[in-house]
């Protein structure tokens, strides 16, 4: 009989469960439980008929295409509380049944638009807990119809997909509570009708788009679908743009104020509508005028004030809305840039800030200076460059040309990185707006634009580079005769000049440093010399006491020639001699005791000492240049 039951059991396709989980067939149903198990990755003989597969609490790290192949029955697939940081794209392809996906408590840090790809048939979707930073836009297509809860709270995400999220009809619970989210798109939610539990707790959130889901109050007679929503934890900006949700009277909540500071921690519910104000826009600063040069960059500058902060924008001067483009760019914070101007680009500009509260305006000017055409007659309305300034100091060198003998243009006290252009006062009978000087070095062929005042004769050149020859025009800019014409110009002169050589520093500091360690050196061996001396003094002094130290003579006694001597006779104590003084070796004229000579010796040696501190002054005065008192100061 045991042949026939093996065949029959082979027949029947039974697949053994995987050795370190517990399958369980319920209903005819079969569950295959692996949790806490210690798996690194999905066991490849799993039952491929599964319906729940359990891989929770594990090890896992990374899912692919092979681990749920041809498991079409699956329906409830957890893989929470692993460290799963990749999933492969499609490796959900054949789970076609799934209901049920758990992804919590992973290591995902972004979702690619192919990697939750094959449940078609997905309701709850779990992603809490990760370190999600990003979600592709397309990542929920395959299940937008059929998703009814999608968490993903307990990540770094500061945009989801909201056209996807928004186009969920089936979604009944959205949790996005504890993300990085700090702007939600107006009327996002608008089609979601049948939304029940919308969490945005502590995010990042100032304000509130209205939005017809949050007008679903909690009432089931007022609305068939209550809406439970909690925002608290972000940092709300209590003015006039969250009046409509403050309206909206949920005293139950707990919501609080972050701004402004007059309303900041105060519970959003019991602050009164009429505390909810904005401010209008007020343009601080602004460009009055700028005039640039054809071709060069213009900056519009425009900063305003008001509460909420104003949106900019800008009119340009065909009544036209100025947009980005290749040419300009408006940025958020006022400022238009215009990169290469032309004459079309001259006119009054308008800036535009407006809030809530109102708008306000500011008016800027734009003048373009038609580039100058005179110093090269045969370019025809060409931009002047480098050669064009190069021919016309050359030939203004020359004497060639239409300009008088005495240079009229001239560049004086020419350093390593600077020069001083003069030029003299012209033909009156010409208007003059302004002056114009164009150079350009050896070192780069850039050619360089400056503008000068007109009431000016002269003009300093900095920043140049050292060793470098300079070829420089001066042209007069007249003003136009008409509104239509361009800006004539005048060539007065050219001239070429070469900056000197960057000097060295190091010979001055050489010398310097020089002189110093020979002045230390020579005090230091003078100090030391002096040392030596006092020394021997000291000594000498000591030796020469010594040697005349008077000597202590005892009492003495007669001898008689052969006699007895006689008993001493006892007498009464007396008082001992005086000490004799002791005499001095150095006699200076002082007689007293053994400390006159101490203070003779002192004496001695300070006007020993001042003659040769004396001496040395003199001499450093004389060798060195410098004066006695910084010698000295080199010596001690």
């Amino acid at each position: 009989m045991a042949p026939p039951l093996l065949l029959l059991l082979l027949a029947s396709g039974a697949a053994a469960c995987p050795l370190p989980c517990v399958c369980q067939n319920l209903s005819e149903s079969l569950s295959t439980l692996c949790a806490h198990r210690g798996l690194l990755f999905v066991p490849p003989n799993v039952d491929r008929r599964t319906v729940e597969l359990r891989l929770a609490d594990n090890f896992i790290q990374a899912l692919g295409p092979p681990d749920f192949r041809n498991m079409t029955g699956l329906v409830d697939l957890t893989l929470s509380r692993n460290a799963i940081t990749r999933i492969g794209a499609r490796s959900f392809g054949d789970l076609e049944s799934l209901r049920s996906l758990h992804l919590d408590g992973n290591r995902l840090v972004e979702l690619g638009s192919s990697s939750l790809r094959g449940p078609v048939n997905l309701q709850h979707l779990i992603l809490s807990g990760n370190q999600l930073g990003r979600i592709a836009p397309g990542a929920f297509d395959d299940f937008l119809d059929s998703l009814e809860d999608l968490d993903v709270s307990y990540n770094n995400l500061r945009q989801v997909p909201w056209a996807g999220i928004g186009s969920m009809p089936a979604l009944h619970t959205l949790n996005l509570d504890h993300n990085l989210i700090d702007a939600l798109p107006p009327g996002v939610f608008a089609q979601l009708s049948q939304l029940s539990r919308l969490d945005l707790t502590s995010n990042r959130l100032a304000t509130l788009a209205p939005d017809p889901l949050f007008s679903r109050g909690r009432d089931a007679e007022a609305s068939p679908s209550p809406l439970v929503l909690s925002f608290s934890g972000n940092p709300l900006h209590c003015n006039c743009e969250l009046l409509w949700l403050r309206r909206l009277a949920r005293p139950d909540d707990l919501e609080t104020c972050a701004s402004p500071p007059t309303l900041a921690g105060r519970y959003f519910w019991a602050v009164p509508e009429g505390e909810f104000s904005c401010e209008p826009p007020l343009i601080a600063r602004h460009t009055q005028r700028l005039w640039v040069l054809e071709g060069q960059r213009a900056t519009l500058r425009c900063r305003a004030l008001g509460d909420p902060v104003p949106t900019m924008h800008w009119v340009g001067p065909d009544d036209r809305l100025v947009g980005n483009s290749s040419r300009a760019w408006a940025f958020p914070n006022g400022t238009l840039e215009i990169g290469v101007t032309g004459a079309g680009d001259a006119g009054a500009y308008t800036c535009i800030a407006t809030n809530p509260a109102g708008e306000a305006t500011a008016r800027v000017e734009l003048r373009v200076l038609a580039l100058p055409h005179g110093g090269n007659t045969s370019a025809e309305g060409g931009r002047p460059g480098p050669s064009d300034i190069a021919a016309s100091a050359r030939t203004a060198a020359e004497g060639e040309g239409t300009l008088e003998s005495e240079p009229a243009v001239q560049v004086t006290e020419v350093t390593a990185t600077s020069g001083l252009v003069s030029w003299g006062p012209g033909r009156p009978a010409d208007p003059v707006w302004m002056f114009q000087i164009q150079y350009n070095s050896s070192e780069d062929e850039t050619l360089i634009y400056r503008i000068v005042p007109a009431s000016s004769q002269h003009f300093l050149l900095k920043h140049l580079v050292p060793g470098a020859d300079y070829d420089l025009c001066l042209l007069a800019l007249s003003p136009a005769a008409g509104p239509s014409d361009l800006t004539a110009t005048r060539l007065l002169g050219c001239a070429h000049f070469s900056t000197l050589p960057a000097t060295p520093l190091c010979h001055a500091l050489q010398a310097h440093v020089l002189g110093g360690t020979l002045t230390v050196a020579v005090g230091g061996v003078l100090v030391a010399a002096l040392l030596v001396f006092t020394v021997a003094l000291l000594v000498r002094g000591r030796g020469a006491g010594n040697g005349r130290l008077p000597l202590k003579l005892s009492h003495v006694q007669s001898q008689t020639n052969g006699g007895t001597s006689p008993m001493p006779k006892s007498h009464p104590p007396r008082s001992p001699p005086p000490r004799p003084q002791r005499s001095c070796s150095l006699d200076l004229g002082d007689t007293g005791g053994c400390y006159g000579y101490a203070r003779r010796l002192g004496g001695a040696w300070a006007r020993r000492s001042h003659s040769v501190h004396g001496g040395l002054l003199g001499a450093g005065c004389r060798g060195m240049g410098g004066s006695a008192e910084r010698l000295e100061e080199s010596v001690v």
